[in-house]
């Protein structure tokens, strides 16, 4: 292989990891543009490398430890995202840009592309479709987990406190799964917003409330409520 078709097949691996890594990008997920690019490339190389070895079996042997080796990274991804399930289809795209690296990297250029075209369109089609299935479970009255925020307005000098309260109270409630916890700014001076991102069920809006009731005793909490999050699954 000479070093312009080399070249030409980690370039190929590369743009078509990026455009699948722009999907991502877009929707702000954790491995995007770059990561997905340098999956892909990385995978081109590695192919490269059993292609200029002088070994048959090379090349079956590497390609097979990159398959295996991308369910490392998958479940980096996963860990960084917490409790967040979300991440499962950013690490199962992760996998998808190897094996078009993969393709790329044996010189199936043509193949790599079909498959980017695929992957793309499943990130963006079935998301839609697992929408409406979502909303036809709802109205047959089947409980579906749904994403849920509460935020409560503290002042900054009892952040930990109010994060620790509600930290104790969905601990306790394993009907409620938390994804993340996080303070921000207000647009109040002096105040903090608490932010707990969660999945439960439509049944279980009582859990909801009595957390929002026994915050809401406090005396450095000046607003909190609870809403759906009407934001789109992975």
């Amino acid at each position: 292989m000479i070093w312009f078709d080399f070249a030409m097949r980690v370039l190929v691996a590369l743009a078509l990891g990026a455009l699948i890594g722009t999907e991502r990008q877009l929707r702000q997920r954790m491995a995007g543009l770059r990561t997905n690019a340098l999956v892909s490339a990385g995978s081109a190389l590695f192919v490269a490398v059993s292609i200029l070895s002088p070994e048959a079996q090379d090349k079956e042997r590497i390609a097979a430890q990159v398959v295996s080796g991308i369910g490392f990274l998958g479940a980096g991804v996963i860990m960084r995202e917490g409790m967040n399930v979300r991440g499962l289809n950013t690490a199962a795209t992760l996998w998808c840009s190897a094996a078009v690296g993969l393709l790329a990297g044996i010189g199936h250029a043509l193949e790599a592309a079909i498959g980017t075209a695929f992957i793309i369109g499943a990130n963006y089609l079935l998301r839609g479709m697992g929408q409406r299935l979502n909303r036809q479970a709802a109205a047959a009255g089947i409980e579906v987990e749904q994403p849920y925020r509460i935020v409560a307005t503290c002042d900054a000098t009892e952040e930990v406190h109010v994060r620790s309260l509600m930290l104790h109270m969905l601990g306790a409630m394993p009907a409620l799964v938390l994804q993340s916890l996080h303070s921000e700014d207000s647009s109040r001076i002096g105040k903090i917003d608490v932010q707990a991102d969660l999945l439960a069920t439509s049944g279980n809006h009582g859990l909801l409330e009595q957390i929002v009731s026994r915050v809401s005793l406090e005396k450095s909490v000046s607003a909190i409520r609870w809403a759906t999050l009407n934001g789109t699954p992975e």
